[in-house]
């Protein structure tokens, strides 16, 4: 990937586009503006600069990448959770996004998933094979065993 060389101001401008097309966490904001061609103290001083004029806010980011995924992907919390430590935002921050979702709504949810799963592998004969498949989905999307389990028993 060629990198772009633009002056300070003008990846200021881009940097401000891009957070507010969409709500951005700070990694994907710094690696926009290294592709751009800037060291690291102009890095710096373009992301403090963001916070200060609220395009950038890791807490926000968080708390809206959490609800969407869980709304739109239909994604436990332990895969959003893993999802938001790639983007290296705080394990504070991830418990605040964590608590956003709504516990009822989780678990209606996680057992939507179970029973369109369940009519998936009605076919399958092996209960053992049937209950270890919906296991591995529901884990893969990032449900927490202990909920898991209870919906097989």
């Amino acid at each position: 990937m060629f990198k772009q060389h633009v002056t300070k101001e003008q990846a200021h401008q881009k940097a401000k586009h891009y957070c507010a097309y969409q709500e951005r966490c700070h990694s994907e904001v710094k690696e926009k503006l290294y592709g751009f061609g800037l060291r690291k103290v102009e890095v710096e001083e373009l992301l403090s600069a963001l916070i200060e004029e609220d395009y950038l806010n890791e807490e926000r980011f968080a708390i809206q990448f959490a609800g969407g995924r869980f709304r739109m992907k239909q994604w436990g919390k332990i895969k959003i959770s893993y999802e938001l430590k790639q983007k290296q935002v705080s394990e504070y921050l991830i418990k605040k996004a964590m608590k956003v979702i709504n516990e009822k709504d989780y678990k209606a949810t996680l057992y939507k998933l179970y029973e369109q799963k369940a009519k998936q592998l009605a076919s399958e004969k092996n209960q053992f094979t049937k209950k270890r498949k919906l296991q591995d989905y529901l884990l893969q999307k990032g449900y927490e065993r202990p909920f898991i389990a209870e919906l097989l028993r």
